[in-house]
């Protein structure tokens, strides 16, 4: 058997490839939707994608399983569990809809799908039996189910999708779930489907595999006898739901658009860009992280780090087109990490040169300047995730993710702030702050600070944390 192992650092998500080496066939799960890796690896080893399986609907990044079933002619294995509600909704003739319980071969290795509603109703692990060589599994596959240090979180039904009371029933179907897994041997492989970075868990561990036996030892998750005691555990702490989860859900549920039917960004003329920000498109600010403050009067700056398009996720307008600020070289990256989070309406480019005219600056702050700034009386806004929040932050700052910055000015800046009052806005590190900095810009709040290197930089510098 060989079994190959794919993550995508900018999503924190994996994906496998199973093949039997006798027969050259081989499957791959939970694909993403750029297949490439997918194709070479599959031609590196001298194997043929036949199937192609999913352990659930995600919510988190764009399904490459359509993709790839289109580009190799492989059969869809997917999920008939949950319900209509959670049922796929593009299965063609030669695609398998999976019951608990069900099983198939790839080659001589058997794989054998067990219905484990609780991240997602419709969601499933599959058992990885090597027949060749053994009658009992050596592993399984547990998408969102179970991960290394954590389980999946069962509240994005209703907090992404609005599903009300559907967190607590899923919580404690993750609680049997950890019941049913407890009773499985200790020796089998654990291969899960996210790792440290996911907002699909609150506390993933970041080795990239475990086993059932110390996940028993050492997973939190399998520490409770009391069901009500799990669900308060698990609901408890959760991170901020992605706004871009909700149309991740509804996209790989109907069946995501085939890249080769997207056009490419056309390069757009400098004299359109007031027209293009005047009509509520999404204009992103991609240019090179240069921290020098300068933003792109009318986008949002997203600095390009490894997170750029779960930032875009969080900000952008799904039902407007996106056009992109960011040199030639660099945009296929952007376009191919826009397109696994599902922002598919890239409609135009502007070059940094195209834009020079409508730069502006936020001014930016080394520590001792902020706290100088903070001890004269600034407004303090802390854009991190509120678990970061609690674990440590600079006195009497305002919480308030970057996230929510997306779709309108906060109460906090609704109303007229004292004149000349300054207001120093910081995340972990400096990039977040970039972004929700440069959208208090364009709504116009007045004197917006930037804490050049973020939280990190106060914390080195040895100043006072609050907890």
């Amino acid at each position: 058997m060989l079994l190959k192992y794919f993550y995508d650092r900018t999503l924190a998500q994996a994906s496998y490839m199973i093949g039997c080496q006798e027969t050259h066939e081989a499957l791959i799960v939970d694909p993403s939707r750029d297949i490439d890796q997918y194709l070479h690896a599959a031609q590196q080893a001298r194997m043929t994608i036949i199937d192609v399986a999913e352990t659930h609907i995600h919510a988190d990044f764009v399904s490459g399983a359509r993709e790839l079933a289109h580009a190799t002619g492989a059969a869809l294995y997917l999920s008939a569990e949950g319900g209509e509600d959670w049922s796929y909704q593009f299965l063609r003739e030669n695609d398998v809809p999976l019951k608990d319980g069900d099983s198939w071969m790839i080659g001589n290795i058997r794989i054998e799908a067990m219905h484990t509603p609780g991240h997602t109703p419709e969601h499933m692990i599959f058992l990885v039996t090597d027949t060749a060589g053994a009658d009992k599994p050596m592993g399984i596959i547990t998408g969102d189910c179970l991960f290394v240090n954590d389980v999946g979180r069962p509240d994005l039904l209703e907090t992404a999708a609005g599903v009300i009371g559907s967190k607590e029933v899923g919580a404690r179907g993750q609680f049997a779930n950890v019941q049913k897994l407890k009773t499985m041997p200790d020796y089998l492989q654990v291969w899960p489907g996210h790792g440290a970075g996911s907002a699909c868990g609150k506390s993933l561990g970041a080795i990239p595999s475990s086993t059932l036996g110390y996940e028993k030892l050492f997973n939190p998750a399998f520490q409770f006898s009391d069901e009500d005691a799990f669900v308060r555990w698990l609901l408890t702490g959760q991170p901020d739901t992605p706004h871009y989860f909700k149309h991740m859900k509804r996209i790989n549920k109907e069946g995501p658009a085939l890249l080769t039917d997207l056009p490419d960004p056309l390069p757009m003329d400098s004299f359109t860009y007031p027209d293009i920000t005047a009509s509520g498109a999404n204009v992103i600010d991609a240019r090179p992280d240069l921290r020098d403050g300068t933003i792109v009067t009318g986008a949002i700056r997203i600095p390009p780090t490894d997170r750029f398009n779960t930032y875009a996720g969080w900000m952008v307008n799904y039902d407007k087109p996106t056009y992109l600020i960011a040199s030639a070289e660099d945009l296929p990256r952007f376009i191919k990490e826009l397109h696994a989070v599902g922002i598919d309406q890239l409609e135009g480019f502007f070059t940094p040169d195209q834009v020079e005219s409508y730069l502006t600056t936020i001014p930016q702050l080394d520590v001792k300047e902020a706290a100088d700034l903070i001890a004269s009386g600034a407004v303090v806004l802390d854009v991190r995730a509120k678990n970061e929040f609690h674990e440590g932050h600079i006195h009497n700052a305002v919480n308030l993710h970057y996230g929510m910055l997306a779709h309108g000015v906060p109460p906090l800046f609704q109303e007229t702030l004292p004149q000349n009052t300054s207001v120093i806005v910081y995340c972990a590190t400096g990039a977040r702050s970039q972004i929700a900095s440069s959208m208090l810009q364009n709504w116009g709040v007045p004197n917006v600070y930037n804490l050049t290197y973020g939280f990190d930089s106060w914390q080195k510098a040895g100043l006072t944390v609050e907890h």
